[in-house]
């Protein structure tokens, strides 16, 4: 039954909250690498499984949430994965050597993982049937704001205190949300049925989630299939995850069920959730990365570059709400949605290296524009064909082809960006040729002007093809950035084509579900 007046307000805000803190985990200890690396004495590689111990958990307990909400009670559930968020948080930040962190990231990755399809579930549940447009709109706040916002943050507590504050800033959050959540939060009226612990469903999820998820984050770094453990990973995946289908699809009671695909507007909303969560990770990976390396741009201009497209969601999301609620078609909004990612992108694809701050402006704003009119449709078109009772489950889904669409990727345009630089690179250098009229000149030109900043004229001619060199290398990363944008463009467009499987757009009905309902 949906819920009015303060005690709405309250839970509203709770788990919105609850789900921030979550989501912008995913993001925020990014830009605080070099910091832990330097205070515990690892290296890079070692640090970047912090990131990658957290991904991995929330993959996997993410499509898990409705069967342990079920087996647990979804209020007990919540409360303690809030606890084991905020307390793992806290045992981060008091790590004293890299696996303990390591391992401490893990655990908060799996009470995070409840965190955003449970408390997307209780949102649905307090706002009415007719709201369900509204309650997406706020949802897809915290959704697009969390990644968004995590590395400024970062930045800003890198600069101003300590690594270990990344953590703790979870802390009073935690602990208000857990009280509140057990005072307001109520067991959903209808859940489905876990009697039964589906062991071997819960195993082949555990491997091929996991397997799947340390192959995305550490593929790159390895070189891919020239490592032995990536390949072996690769298999036990696919096998698992094959295997995993087969048998959720086989018998009475799965971890997850699976069956709920059997609506079309699930099926379809979670693949396009899937593409959202490649352009949405894949873009706040690409952008920071590109006005860092290229343009010289620090962690804390790099995040307010991305504070006008929040602030210009937090004002459209909730129009988008009040327009599904007023009956305008998600499908609509969804094509409209991936053009304006597509010329957000596209836009990008025309900068060089002298873009400034202000080249990103209204590009990022369109990329905020975009992005709400995919969040809250599509979030709205995944639920519009469930019973209420299969909603956390396909809510839960959902939620994992978001954050597997965004580790795919990452993974995807960082490997992208190495051949396509290497192929730039490779065409670049094929037209200078040694002796040649307009390469000597380039080469004289440079060795001139160092020797005109105080180096002999024995080591300018060396200095002057190092200064050459540079230059290409950096032409050649510029031109593989612009060719990535253009390949966001291109994913978003052609995926337009896939929401047309939705079939016609359904207009809530109270009456209509209340009856389901009743029936169940």
């Amino acid at each position: 039954m949906a819920e009015i007046g303060f005690r709405k307000f309250i839970i509203t805000i709770t788990v919105i909250a609850a789900a921030v803190i979550e989501l912008i985990d995913t993001s925020i200890v990014n830009v605080a690498l070099s910091n832990i690396s330097g205070n515990l004495g690892a290296t890079l590689e070692d640090v970047a499984w912090v990131v990658t111990a957290y991904a991995i958990a929330n993959v996997i307990i993410i499509p898990m949430t409705s069967f342990l909400a079920a087996r647990f009670g979804r209020r007990n559930y919540y409360i303690s994965s809030i606890v084991l968020f905020t307390v793992a948080s806290m045992a981060c930040g008091q790590a004293h050597n890299i696996w303990m962190l390591v391992l401490f990231r893990f655990i908060q990755g799996i009470g995070g993982g409840a965190l955003l399809s449970t408390s997307q579930a209780i949102l649905f549940e307090t706002f009415s049937i007719e709201q369900r447009g509204i309650a997406s709109a706020i949802f897809g706040i915290g959704v697009f704001v969390g990644p968004t916002i995590g590395p400024t943050v970062g930045g800003w507590i890198i600069d101003h205190y300590s690594w270990p504050w990344i953590f703790y800033i979870n802390l009073p959050i935690g602990i208000i949300a857990a009280i509140l959540s057990s005072i307001y939060v109520k067991e959903p009226a209808q859940a489905r049925s876990a009697k039964h612990i589906d062991w071997t469903g819960i195993g082949l999820l555990i491997a091929g989630l996991g397997a799947l998820q340390t192959v995305l984050e550490r593929g790159e770094t390895d070189d891919w299939f020239s490592a032995r453990y990536i390949i072996v990973l690769t298999v036990v995946a696919a096998v698992s995850l094959v295997g995993f289908v087969l048998w959720e699809l086989s018998i009475k009671d799965p971890v997850v069920d699976l069956r709920v695909l059997k609506s079309r507007t699930l099926a379809t909303a979670a693949t396009l959730t899937f593409v959202l969560g490649f352009a949405l990770f894949s873009t706040v990976f690409i952008v920071p990365v590109f006005v860092q390396r290229l343009l010289g741009m620090s962690a804390l201009e790099t995040g307010l570059l991305f504070l006008p497209g929040t602030a210009i969601a937090i004002l459209v999301l909730p129009i988008v709400g009040r327009s599904l609620a007023a009956g305008l078609p998600p499908q609509v909004m969804v094509v409209t949605g991936f053009g304006i990612v597509a010329a957000f992108t596209l836009m990008l694809s025309h900068l060089n290296l002298s873009a400034g701050g202000s080249n990103f402006f209204w590009p990022i704003i369109l990329r905020a524009i975009g992005l709400c009119l995919l969040i809250v449709p599509l979030t709205q078109l995944a639920v519009s064909g469930l019973q209420p009772r299969d909603v956390p489950q396909g809510v839960a889904l959902n939620n994992m082809m978001r954050q597997v669409g965004g580790s795919f990727g990452i993974a995807f345009i960082n490997t992208y960006l190495d051949h396509r630089a290497a192929a730039h690179r490779s065409a670049l250098v094929s037209r200078l040729v040694p002796g040649e009229p307009a390469t000597e000149a380039r080469l004289h030109q440079i060795g001139q002007n160092l020797i005109g900043h105080g180096a002999s004229v024995w080591e300018a001619p060396h200095r002057a093809l190092a200064v050459l060199e540079t230059t290409i290398q950096r032409q050649a990363n510029l031109l593989s950035y612009l060719d990535a944008f253009r390949l966001v463009a291109i994913i978003c467009l052609i995926s337009i084509p896939i929401i047309l499987l939705a079939g016609k757009p359904r207009r809530p009905n109270a009456a209509a579900t209340a009856a389901a309902a009743d029936s169940h």
